[in-house]
């Protein structure tokens, strides 16, 4: 039989599964697409080379996309993924009015930030939300999503790879960073997002949306929040508090009903890595968000790994 590698990207026993397959993720995301909007030429390129203003969510899901194919997906399936997003990538260009020189998409520079800030939302929602994981377990985690960005073209070793050294990055990035119109306009879209075609039915319900933005909003670094001031600020713990009621509240919806919200595609995708991990011996039937239980592996599979918390 084939390595766990060859079923699944990131198998069961690494943090990264750990991390994605919980339902803070959503936050994550979010509060990932805000960090980034404050790199003027990373938002720019979005907004100059995508339907964003149109569809934020729509992007969103996308990106979940993406990243549950370089997690969950066959090894095939991430490399195909890749090679999409880096021939798309590789045609597009941005203009900077600052400047009125025009840059390529997949600038290092550019494609490093947005990496960065998309894996520390996810690892800072993750970790705030509840998960447990030590200061080794998230350095591990920063280290497994190093494979992840060289899917998109970046050089492993380019990518920070444990906590330190993107507290390091951040830190050196920050200067550059400032709200500009289109990431001003970012945020307020990200609150109140137009849903795509097919989960339009949930419109009336829309306004509920919201809080979830606003949760999203106070999750980012406290530098993040006081340059876009959208917000009034509120307890640091009683976003803490929302946060964990969010993620409890997530984690306890069935996986066949949570999975709705992504697309079609990425819904096939999912199946076949339950499929492919079920006939590996692992036991599915709670879907592969109960894979994070090792008692639910195969005999011998949960040698040297750590619990879920």
């Amino acid at each position: 039989m084939n390595g766990i590698e060859d079923l699944v990207v990131q198998p069961p026993h690494t943090v990264t599964y750990r991390v994605h397959i919980d339902r803070t993720m959503w936050v994550g995301g979010v509060r990932g697409l805000m960090l980034q909007a404050l790199h003027p030429l990373a938002m720019r390129g979005v907004w100059q080379n995508s339907t964003f203003q149109q569809d934020p969510f729509g992007r969103l899901r996308r990106t979940a996309d993406f990243v549950g194919r370089v997690t969950f997906g066959s090894p095939a399936e991430a490399a195909e993924a890749g090679r999409r997003v880096r021939t798309i990538h590789k045609a597009l260009r941005v203009q900077d009015p600052d400047t009125g020189r025009r840059h390529r998409v997949d600038d290092p520079e550019l494609l490093l930030w947005v990496h960065c800030a998309e894996v520390s939302s996810y690892l800072e929602a993750a970790r705030r939300g509840g998960l447990g994981l030590s200061e080794r377990q998230a350095d591990r985690y920063l280290a497994e999503q190093r494979s992840a960005a060289a899917y998109v073209g970046l050089h492993p070793e380019d990518v920070p790879g444990t906590c330190a050294e993107l507290e390091a990055y951040v830190k050196q990035v920050r200067p550059a960073l400032r709200v500009t119109e289109e990431a001003a306009a970012t945020v307020r879209f990200l609150m109140w997002p137009r849903l795509p075609e097919e989960l339009r039915m949930l419109s009336p319900g829309k306004p509920v949306y919201f809080p979830f933005g606003a949760l999203c909003y106070y999750t980012l670094p406290d530098w993040a929040r006081r340059m876009y001031g959208v917000l009034p600020e509120v307890p640091r713990a009683a976003v803490t508090a929302a946060l964990r009621a969010f993620r409890l509240a997530m984690n306890s919806v069935p996986e066949p009903v949570h999975d709705r919200a992504f697309m079609p595609a990425t819904r096939d995708m999912l199946r076949g890595a339950r499929e492919r991990l079920g006939a590996a011996g692992y036991d599915v039937s709670e879907g592969l968000k109960g894979l994070t239980d090792p008692r639910r592996w195969p005999k011998g599979a949960a040698a040297g790994s750590t619990p879920a918390a």
